[in-house]
């Protein structure tokens, strides 16, 4: 019988072939017209998971898009694992800027480019290829296991908390682990134990019930984009801090322990500019780039329109205005009283003559933080030192994935971040990839992970 990993040696090409298949769904959970194609993945995810060898696995029932479940639970006195990850992916736009079409998989000098490929399509396929690399080779898996792979997350997981909630007892683990995240280099790897949290809404504002002339009506009528950038700018301080009462009520201060595992990690503030073609770094005194990036809240402007947008000029006084704000939220803070604090803040500073109405994003996500030092975490560095050859950095990231926090909540587990993208590979912009190094890399460390495992006793 072979081992797991002449399995994986002998089955690579298969694995590559699988990947581009995978990535040739084009299921893009934020466009309805694209649903089916969410559930066309949901269906691939099944086939696979019960080709792999677990049990069980079927698309859990509820009101949402597809979850996927499946398990294997026949390793008696030994820890039950959940893998987390998801089959939905970012829209494409724009088009234009791809150098291949996002959804003909393409693989050049050593990496695959497609929508998908490293968030989190690439990423989740490791696992379960580990798994049947276990299974077909040794007929057992060392551990108990179960998948839970969503079809939301790009559009922050709205409905997953009700589907773990109605699920609770067929969930239940003891550690998760989560296919969603990444390294911090191809040389560093690194175990992310804390996530932001993140809320979002829409600011419409409106004045007259049509477009006036501005030379008749100006110096009387309240200017729709003058009130919103009015209220815009009222959010921020000129130092960079938020302005808006209570929004750092909660937020947990940093110790000194945090700061020393934050400063371990590298940050080149003149290469980092570079890359990203700006002339200076801002943000919050009294805080270092990455202790503001990973451990400190944000409020972001992401989209801001009204008005004539045309060539030359149009002189008219816009009867509406509008723009999106997000918040990227750190521990303790809650997202509800986040979007309270920001509408009580707006209706303070909207000046007369307007009208403004708010809309919320439904789906919020809580942020997420875990003790370096957990169980999980010590098997896993333990794991990536071997395959690395060096220790891991223990990180923060700036991004939300709501499953960390949901899961938490619903099954009393923490989620170790377990990934192989890198964050040059693009996500959520064109010319997304993913290296097949970090494909291959990943499915010997998932084995060695859940063998590493087995070794805590349930």
């Amino acid at each position: 019988m072979p081992t797991w990993q002449s399995y994986l040696d002998q089955h690579q090409d298969q694995y590559l072939k699988e990947l581009l298949d995978f990535l040739r769904i084009p299921s893009m959970s934020a466009l309805p017209e694209h649903s089916t194609d969410v559930q066309h993945a949901a269906k691939w995810v099944v086939q696979r998971l019960q080709q792999a060898g677990l049990e069980a696995v079927q698309i859990l029932p509820h009101t949402g898009p597809p979850v996927v479940y499946g398990q294997w639970l026949h390793a008696p006195d030994r820890p039950t694992v959940l893998i987390y990850g998801h089959f939905d992916t970012q829209p494409a736009d724009p088009l234009a800027l791809w150098s291949h079409p996002p959804f003909e998989p393409t693989v050049q000098d050593g990496r695959v480019y497609a929508r998908g490929a490293s968030d989190d399509k690439g990423n989740m396929l490791v696992p379960i290829l580990a798994v049947e690399a276990m299974l077909k080779s040794t007929g057992s898996l060392p551990v108990n296991l179960k998948v839970l792979f969503e079809g939301e997350e790009e559009v922050g997981s709205p409905h997953l908390a009700a589907c773990i909630a109605a699920h609770q007892q067929l969930l239940a683990c003891d550690l998760a682990l989560s296919a969603d995240g990444g390294q911090a280099g191809e040389d560093q790897p690194s175990l992310g134990i804390g996530l932001r949290g993140m809320c979002a809404l829409q600011i419409d504002v409106s004045g007259a019930n049509s477009d006036l002339h501005s030379g008749l009506y100006g110096g009387v009528l309240q200017n729709p984009i003058t009130a919103l950038v009015h209220i815009l700018d009222s959010m921020r301080k000129a130092d960079g801090s938020i302005a808006v009462a209570g929004f750092y009520d909660d937020v947990e201060q940093l110790s000194a322990a945090d700061r020393a595992l934050l400063s371990a990690v590298p940050f080149d503030a003149a290469s980092y500019m570079a890359t990203l073609g700006v002339p200076a770094l801002v943000g919050e005194p009294g805080y270092t780039p990455l202790e503001r990036l990973w451990a400190r809240p944000t409020l972001e402007i992401n989209g801001i329109w009204g008005g004539f947008q045309g060539e030359g000029i149009k002189t008219v006084i816009p009867n509406h205005a509008h723009a999106k704000l997000s918040f990227r939220l750190v521990a303790n803070q809650d997202p509800d009283h986040i979007i309270q604090a920001v509408t009580d803040h707006i209706h303070a500073h909207t000046p007369p003559g307007i009208n403004v109405q708010l809309q919320p994003e439904l789906a919020r996500g809580r942020p997420y933080l875990m003790p370096a030092d957990h169980w999980g975490n010590q098997s896993a560095a333990k794991v990536l030192h071997r395959i690395y050859g060096k220790q891991p950095l223990y990180t923060r990231s700036g991004g939300s994935i709501p499953a960390c926090t949901i899961l938490h909540s619903a099954l009393g587990v923490y989620t170790v971040g377990f990934a192989f993208g890198l964050d040059d590979e693009q996500f959520h912009a064109p010319n997304e990839f993913f290296r097949l190094s970090s494909f291959r890399r990943g499915q010997v460390a998932y084995c060695e992970l859940l063998q590493e495992l087995a070794g805590r006793s349930a």
